[in-house]
């Protein structure tokens, strides 16, 4: 694969990720010198860094080369995972007005609050071993693998820059920090791969029309249910499972929304983003579609042994050397920085006020935490660098990470779900969902199918993993409502405050009388953006 960088190329490489940290470091310079301020930015964050950072933050390595290869192998249904808004529903109108209303600083607070102490401190361990290995570990690996490839530059020197640079503006600035640079990585990546999209897309002689006209079953987002990769039952099923878990009780997304000014720019927040990945396809998903007709249908290159090369082939195939490639380069470089960012981010906040705070010294100072959460933040950047050239060895980015947060996510989702809708359930049946459910969804998600194989009246567990995980959320859930039943119930401080009720949604300012112009009307934009979801899949049905 031939590939070269200008002068120019090289210069806008390096000058991108110099700008974030600039923007990063400055962005912490006047804040308070508080743990308030340095994990949650002193819950003073707009509407509109809230939604960039959103994206920028889902978008990364695993995104970018992972769902352009799955793309290139079986067609658009992948695309489902960036356009497929149902999660974004329950965490408008449910979490967000929960958490904010209780002034939630992280989910394992949540869980001590609504359940106990253990189940937060399960959610906390379980988290912090996951945010490590499940998401940081394909990010640096997709990150560094694309990028070396289309270089050649050697993968571990690669590797541990990039440690280095997250490391310079991630571990001194805290969320403030992070999020500033998350809003500007989203700009860089949501230009750099639109523009990447409709350079590619020219080189295809009749364009996109002549794709479909190629290969129309490539294009279309439903697949049957019995679909291996992307069945739309399973997408459905998971809106509810582990996409919900991603969207509303994973700290790393969540996180942004817990440090808004108002419950107003928390929900306004996610609208924004959801507008925001109507684009995400362009810079994740199509341009597999695009690779796949160059060499399948036109023939000017052999097919890929490796459908993780899609993306790099796509930027030394089909983007012209004159400083284009540097800008594409620069807003994936973005991407993994975002999210390493926010990962080892929220690693910091996890570890420093559920962990060490409450087990290790309750008596912590602020100035404690915040050290300590720095080094915590070090430390899962490192580690994870160490581990992340295994990530060849388990199937691919893509399945490696789905995979993984589908069972991860299922015992959380559950309990969380039954927590805020009904007051019935308590500590022990929580406690019960989070232990006893992590090894039902692990041993169901994992074993399954590999019992499937050699058992035979137990071939009907070989099922997709969306399917499993939700066959471990059916299970999980009845524990979780029958041991609540047989134990006593929780006391009203434990279940009122954080159920969910109808009256929450107008809370949006949090009691302080703001009357807001029409055009800010949340109804009106989430009207906007679920009627825009659903001309796109009636178009792409």
């Amino acid at each position: 694969m031939h590939f070269s960088l200008s002068i120019v190329d090289i210069l806008i490489i390096v000058g991108c990720p110099l700008l974030v940290i600039i923007v990063g470091l400055m962005a912490s310079r006047n804040q308070e010198k508080t743990a308030n301020a340095y994990f949650l930015a002193s819950g003073k964050l707009p509407w509109y860094v809230i939604g960039a950072a959103f994206v920028s933050t889902s978008v990364s390595s695993e995104q970018i080369v992972g769902t352009v290869g799955a793309t290139y192998e079986h067609g658009m249904g992948i695309a489902n995972w960036e356009w497929f808004g149902l999660s974004f529903m329950p965490l408008i109108l449910f979490f967000i007005p929960v958490y904010l209303k209780n002034r939630i600083t992280t989910v394992p607070e949540f869980f001590a609050k609504r359940f106990n102490s253990r189940c937060s401190y399960i959610y906390s361990l379980i988290m912090l071993v996951a945010y490590i290995f499940v998401f940081m570990v394909p990010v640096f690996y997709g990150g560094t693998l694309a990028f070396c490839q289309l270089t050649g530059w050697n993968f571990y020197f690669v590797l541990w820059l990039t440690v280095i640079i997250i490391g310079l503006y991630t571990v001194k600035g805290g969320l403030a920090s992070v999020v500033w640079a998350d809003a500007l990585q989203c700009l860089m990546l949501v230009g750099g791969g639109v523009i990447l999209f409709f350079i590619a897309l020219h080189k295809i002689p009749g364009g996109w029309s002549a794709m479909v006209q190629a290969n129309p079953e490539r294009f279309h987002l439903y697949r049957p249910p019995g679909d291996r990769i992307a069945p739309f039952l399973g997408l459905i099923v998971a809106s509810f499972g582990v996409f919900l878990f991603y969207q509303a009780a994973n700290q790393v997304m969540i996180q942004r929304v817990l440090g808004a000014r108002s419950t107003w720019d928390g929900i306004m927040g996610i609208i924004f983003a959801g507008f925001i990945n109507r684009l995400r396809p362009l810079i994740t998903s199509f341009i597999g579609l695009i690779v796949y007709h160059w060499i399948h249908e036109m023939h000017m290159a052999e097919p890929l042994a490796n459908r993780d090369m899609a993306f790099p082939f796509a930027l030394a195939n089909l983007t012209p050397a004159w400083g284009l490639r540097g800008i594409i380069l620069a807003g994936f470089i973005a991407a993994v920085m975002s999210t390493i960012g926010a990962l080892s981010n929220s690693t910091a906040t996890i570890f420093a006020l559920d962990v060490y705070k409450k087990i290790i010294r309750p008596n912590a100072s602020g100035n404690e935490l915040v050290t300590v959460g720095r080094v915590a933040a070090m430390i899962a950047l490192v580690i994870a660098a160490i581990v992340c050239p295994l990530v060849e060895h388990m199937g691919g980015i893509f399945i490696y990470f789905q995979k993984g947060v589908t069972f991860l996510a299922t015992p959380f989702i559950s309990v969380l779900l039954l927590g805020i809708f009904w007051k019935r359930t308590n500590a022990q049946g929580a406690l019960f969902g989070v232990t006893f459910g992590t090894l039902i969804a692990l041993g169901l998600g994992f074993g399954g199918p590999v019992l499937s194989h050699r058992i035979a009246w137990l071939n009907f567990l070989d099922l997709h993993w969306l399917y499993l995980g939700f066959i471990a959320q059916v299970i999980i859930m009845i524990g979780i409502v029958v041991v609540s039943l047989l134990t006593p119930p929780p006391l009203p401080s434990q279940s009122g405050p954080y159920q969910w009720r109808l009256s929450l949604l107008t809370a949006y300012d949090d009691g302080t009388g703001i009357k807001r112009p029409w055009y800010k009307s949340l109804l009106l934009w989430f009207i906007v953006l679920y009627a825009t979801i659903g001309v796109i899949y009636w178009h792409f049905w």
